[in-house]
């Protein structure tokens, strides 16, 4: 994903919160930093629209990103990794890789291995 210069930096810490999280009119998405991949995670409404089975406003993409915030950012490590994408290179998820982790992290909960 291409991305102006300046756009979306993401912190030097490893310190990321859901309040890192933004929405990003110009690509209909959300977008959130991976600084352990010095990159940036982007999710299209598309994906939000499958996740929550309607046609959601921005806001409702950042509060069921908030909700769930720990299965996105699972999400997006593990794509980082089964698709080894390089450093410094951006990505984004599908409903199908949140739901994924959303499922695991359900099975876990109820104490049963993915």
């Amino acid at each position: 994903m291409n991305s102006p210069p300046d756009a979306d930096r993401a912190p030097a810490g490893d310190r990321t919160s859901s309040c890192d999280a933004h929405w990003r009119a110009d690509i209909a998405s959300l977008v959130f930093p991976v600084p352990e991949h010095r990159a940036i995670c982007a999710v299209h409404r598309g994906a939000f629209r499958t996740l929550l089975g309607t046609d959601p406003t921005a806001d409702a993409c950042l509060a069921h990103f908030r909700r769930f915030e720990q299965a996105f950012k699972a999400a997006a490590r593990a794509k980082i990794e089964r698709k080894r994408i390089p450093p410094r290179t951006n990505l984004h998820l599908t409903s199908r890789d949140i739901t994924r982790k959303l499922l695991e992290a359900d099975q876990i909960e109820c104490g049963e291995r993915p």
